[in-house]
């Protein structure tokens, strides 16, 4: 890939396109080579980066082959037209995107429309087994999050307690946006999440859904932990209660001082899953 084409992975509508995304500095390549990546990643190095990159793989990946992590050494200044930062580090990885971005169900569910009805019988097993498999951790849905701050600590904090299955709904920031993922300190490299879920297509995958609000039980009650799915909404409007009450979805509460209205979408996250994993 030309360098040209690099510097455009930092807008979304080239990421979608090439199918990559990027990662830049020490501590965000150590967490990348840790996560043993399969497939291939090439990291753009300045000479004096060059040594540093040698130690690292021999430390995290000394047995992954030159296929799988491929080496350009580049100029200073070439570093700093593909970088997004005012003083780059010298480091930066091309990551292909995962190859399953959108909701697993999303796909199922439009096979079922597409094939004939003599098909029908094998693409309802199939979405049993989508269904069967994601509810097999519990799952925090965000809807239209758009901080990038916010995403990438929530995916921090759900790494960290790894039994969650974080469900994003269209018109969210985008996970593999620059901000998020220097912000999850390299937790996307260990997420377990599904783009572009449907706020309206929970039903068929979960029956019991659990919500934040001022006036619900305290989120330290015995019930908050037996729930399949915890919905979380945008950092101003919320989850519209239209679709709360069409989902019956229990109110529960962080109890606080009452001297302010709300608490931060990923602090109230983070209080969520650390009372949930207790």
């Amino acid at each position: 890939m030309k360098l040209s084409d690099v510097k455009k992975l930092h807008q979304k509508k080239y990421r979608t396109q090439f199918g990559y995304y990027l990662v830049e500095g020490e501590h965000l390549i150590l967490e990348l080579l840790k996560s043993t990546p399969k497939n291939t990643v090439t990291v753009y190095v300045t000479s004096e980066y060059e040594a540093w990159l040698d130690s690292a793989r021999a430390d995290y990946a000394p047995l992954r082959s030159d296929d799988v992590i491929q080496v350009q050494t580049v100029t200073s200044v070439q570093m700093q037209q593909i970088s997004d930062t005012k003083s780059p580090q010298g480091i930066i990885a091309r990551v292909p995107l995962p190859s399953v971005l959108n909701s697993e169900l999303n796909s199922v569910t439009r096979s079922l429309s597409e094939e004939a009805p003599r098909q029908n019988a094998n693409a309802d097993e199939q979405m049993q087994k989508s269904v069967s498999s994601a509810n097999s951790k519990r799952c925090i849905y965000l809807y239209e999050v758009q901080d990038p701050g916010n995403l990438g600590t929530i995916l921090r904090t759900l790494a960290w307690f790894g039994q969650f299955k974080l469900l994003l709904s269209p018109n969210s920031v985008d996970p593999f946006n620059s901000k998020v993922v220097r912000s999850s300190m390299g937790a996307i490299f260990h997420a377990d999440m599904e783009l572009n879920v449907p706020l309206e297509s929970l039903t068929s995958r979960f029956s019991q859904f659990a919500y934040l609000d001022m006036h619900g039980q305290e989120v330290k009650s015995e019930s908050f932990a037996h729930f399949e799915c915890y919905l979380f909404g945008n950092e101003a409007r919320g989850v519209p209660t239209e679709d709360v009450k069409r989902l019956n979805a229990t109110a529960f509460t962080i109890p606080g001082s009452g001297k302010i209205d709300s608490l931060n979408l990923a602090s109230a996250v983070n209080i969520c899953a650390y009372e949930l994993s207790c």
